[in-house]
């Protein structure tokens, strides 16, 4: 059992944020996944029979799938049952992520990439040729580069780039992310809005068995007890839309819930003066997970604005208004380090650099003056109101986190309105670029900080991944020189060099990196923190209890 959120639906064009992706990998796969134990990240074949062939020049990766691979059982097909898989269906998959007409902010995993995918896109016709994506044969796939791709096998283990039926979007038309058929483990049996989303078994699933090799400890860990066996391991999976934290916790204690973080008014009666466990859950045998997130928090201003894209002043008197430090010890019971510089410790990129604009209440005023706004109003005598959206509506944790950022900044003269939205409506305004500020975390798609990097990239603005639409020459420059250089020392130095750009111009202002901390019930096993680990409910089992 899980606990969810709100989400926009099932289609995999659509799957960018945590909520859908996870969503999204119960039911579809690609060709690619991460391998669930082993470290460092290394990818594997899932639907392809293996990893593909790559030409001398880097340009073409052929992939071989795997035969006897069906769609699950569903009324889009002639007669209900699911068809197999071919090399056609992953070009028609590719192609629709790529159609204008959806808007997908997954289309930048081909559309610099793919030979000839910037011109087919341009001239707006689905049925046009594509020469960059080609089925040779019922099971070979041709992948051609326009030039070289460093990440192409990481971002085919994303969700943008599973395979979808055409009987299925055709059936179901605007009504297909609501009807999820796909090859995965697990299929959708009912899903009531905004309460409960409910999968079973998919007794189609082809063939993959649980993980026989893994880490030294891992089987210390007991992590390859069911080593060969059958995958999926649950039979049922329930996903609840829980809004308040105290109803999460009521339930995971009543164990209906496999897990559960800890809200910051219950942390000191779950954890105790030295991080560990409280001795009344221990004795529960719940067991305490402290993992680093590669993630980056932030609040994002948006270059299109008229009153903050402009006025670089502002935006830096804003940052450097921003107490992140009470914020950590206050709102996240230490959870988090100040974050310094867009990407994330861990990652190839990331310097110990002193961030530029850490929290000084009287430079950030001499900002907001030089800015245009002493003591916070313009020179008409009007006070500076700014706007702010953030997921969370309804609940009572985000109207906290709500008030704290508008009291930070209250202390310069600036009114900060914040507006808590439904999450799929929150998406739904980033996407299309109706912000002034947004607050937000990008949770890396693979070990790489041009996974960052590119979040600054003007051709990725709205409705792209660039939600702030910020575009800087140099910095554009920057990013198609590293988007074909293979991991080495002169890149990462460019990385360091672009995200410093980004400091500079203070596109965002930056809260931290998390720690998350997460309980898990006895009975909840084959559990390993994973950086990527949407597709790993198949690893999961529940012992009787």
């Amino acid at each position: 059992y899980g606990s969810g959120g709100d989400f926009k639906g099932f289609d995999p064009v659509d799957s960018g944020d945590v909520e859908s992706a996870d969503q999204v990998c119960r039911v579809y796969e690609g060709l690619l996944e991460y391998d669930y134990l082993t470290r460092p990240y290394r990818v594997i074949p899932r639907l392809a029979a293996a990893l593909p062939e790559v030409s001398p020049d880097g340009l073409t990766y052929t992939f071989k799938l795997r035969q006897g691979v069906r769609f699950q059982d569903d009324p889009c097909f002639p007669g209900g049952r699911g068809r197999e898989v071919t090399a056609e269906d992953f070009v028609y998959s590719f192609r629709r992520l790529l159609d204008p007409k959806l808007e997908s902010q997954g289309d930048w995993i081909f559309i610099n990439h793919v030979l000839g995918a910037k011109e087919w896109v341009q001239r707006g016709d689905h049925n046009a040729p594509l020469p960059g994506f080609a089925a040779r044969d019922r099971y070979t796939l041709e992948i051609r580069l326009a030039k070289p791709y460093p990440q192409l096998l990481w971002v085919l283990t994303m969700p943008y780039a599973f395979v979808v039926p055409r009987e299925a979007v055709e059936f179901y038309g605007a009504n297909f992310r609501n009807h999820p058929v796909g090859t995965g483990p697990f299929r959708l049996k009912s899903w009531r809005r905004n309460y409960r989303i409910e999968y079973e078994r998919n007794p189609t699933f082809n063939g993959q068995r649980y993980p026989s090799e893994g880490e030294p400890e891992d089987r210390a860990a007991g992590l390859l007890a069911d080593a060969g066996k059958p995958l999926p391991l649950l039979d049922r999976l329930v996903d609840y839309d829980i809004q308040e934290y105290y109803t999460m916790w009521q339930m995971f204690l009543g164990g209906q819930l496999y897990s559960s973080g800890i809200n910051k008014d219950y942390f000191e009666k779950v954890i105790t003066p030295e991080l560990g466990l409280s001795d009344a859950l221990k004795k529960k045998g719940i067991r305490l997970y402290k993992v680093p997130n590669l993630v980056t928090n932030y609040i994002g201003f948006n270059m299109r604005d008229p009153v903050v894209g402009p006025n670089k002043k502002l935006r830096q008197a804003f940052a450097t208004a921003l107490d992140v430090d009470k914020y950590i010890a206050v709102i996240t019971n230490g959870r988090y380090s100040p974050a310094n510089t867009p990407i994330p410790p861990g990652i190839p990129g990331h310097t110990d650099r002193p961030y530029p604009y850490q929290y000084n209440l009287s430079r950030a005023k001499q900002l907001l003056a030089e800015a245009g706004y002493p003591g916070g109003r313009d020179a008409q005598g009007r006070p500076l109101r700014l706007t702010m959206i953030m997921p969370g509506a309804g609940s009572t944790d985000a109207r906290q986190l709500a008030d704290f950022w508008a009291e930070q900044l209250r202390a310069i003269g600036i009114e900060l309105v914040v507006q808590q939205l439904t999450f799929a409506e929150y998406l739904r305004r980033e996407h299309d670029g109706e912000t002034q500020l947004f607050i937000a975390g990008w949770v890396i798609d693979y070990p790489d900080a041009e996974n960052f990097l590119k979040l600054f990239y003007g051709p990725n603005k709205c409705p792209g991944v660039n939600a702030t639409n910020y575009q800087n020459p140099e910095f554009d420059r920057l990013y198609e020189q590293i988007a074909t250089m293979p991991d080495s020392p002169e890149r990462t130095a460019l990385y360091e060099r672009m995200a410093q750009i980004t400091l500079d111009d203070c596109v965002w202002a930056l809260i931290g990196y998390p720690l998350a901390y997460g309980l898990y019930q006895p009975w909840f096993q084959n559990y390993k923190p994973h950086a990527f680990p949407y597709a790993n409910w198949k690893f999961y089992k529940v012992l009787p209890h």
